[in-house]
């Protein structure tokens, strides 16, 4: 069984429903939802939160269609971290909230997954970004990872830092649009979970995979969270004066290594996600 969802408007769910009529075999209205519909090829669950689900052995025919008219519906609020995979350096999460109205603006700078623009022009565009939208960001340092570490793993915490980033947003007193995309890093199921002892919880939030390539509420969010954590990178190699690897590599292990030597391995818990096996390979070096 294959399950795909997309983000609709009502009236995109009531003009749904007026194409599916004549294939429907079975029709009811479970809690929560503007209806169910049985087709002989699958089934079409649409939520009251604008979320609706298809679930069929094939659904080839639905994923090979544009999905742009999710992607185009304004205002929509988007999320993405950064510095998950890196060794030394923080884990930064973003929120951000894009209106109709900024939406051309934004297009025309040529926002996208901050993995695809260079660091300089990351700094540029997060000025602008700042400047025109709603937005949150969480820093997490090496030291307070490290810390959360040893009762989180790292999904969970990203799970917490998501949505604290929108209940942070909510607190400086924005409404959250009714379209809530995450860059998708666990399934949404095993998202709630992790937040099932959190007092707050934001939902209906809709998870896709390369979202910050799909949706401009996202790619905004992944460019701020790239900003924080290269401001966050410059004032450690400041701070240190020492320059760091970025990344989880080879090049990463010798850079800690000449980084323990210098400081000790106590400062090496200020620095980096000691939990990677960079460390234990730090450590190899330096025995060596």
């Amino acid at each position: 069984m294959n399950t795909i969802t997309k983000i609709m408007s009502k009236k995109q769910i009531e003009q749904l429903k007026k194409q599916i009529d004549p294939y429907v075999l079975k029709v009811s209205q479970p809690a929560y939802t503007y209806y169910q519909a049985k087709l002989e090829s699958c089934t079409i669950t649409a939520y009251t939160s604008g979320k609706v689900v298809f679930q069929g052995k094939d659904l080839n025919w639905l994923s090979q269609e544009s999905s742009s008219e999710s992607k185009n519906m304004f205002p929509q609020a988007g999320s993405d971290e950064v510095g998950t995979g890196d060794y030394f350096g923080p884990v930064v999460v973003s929120a951000v909230i894009v209106s109709k109205e900024n939406e051309d603006v934004l297009r025309n700078l040529k926002i996208q997954d901050s993995k695809q623009i260079n660091d300089e022009k990351i700094r540029m565009l997060a000025k602008e970004i700042k400047s025109l939208c709603p937005h949150t960001i969480l820093i997490v340092s090496s030291s307070k990872y490290n810390s959360v570490h040893k009762q989180h793993n790292m999904v969970d915490i990203k799970c917490k830092l998501h949505n604290q980033a929108y209940l942070n947003l909510i607190k400086k007193g924005y409404t959250l649009p009714e379209h809530i995309i995450i860059d998708q890093f666990v399934q949404e199921k095993s998202y709630y979970r992790y937040l099932s002892n959190e007092k707050e919880v934001v939902r209906n939030i809709h998870f896709e995979t390369k979202a910050e390539n799909k949706y401009l509420a996202v790619a905004c969010a992944s460019v701020l969270a790239r900003n924080a954590f290269l401001e966050y990178w410059d004032m450690l190699e400041e701070t240190f004066d020492f320059t760091f690897e970025k990344g989880a590599g080879k090049k990463v292990d010798q850079c800690g290594k000449k980084f323990v030597l210098k400081y000790g391995m106590d400062k090496l818990n200020e620095v980096a996600k000691i939990h990677f096996k960079n460390t234990e390979k730090i450590l190899d070096l330096i025995n060596k």
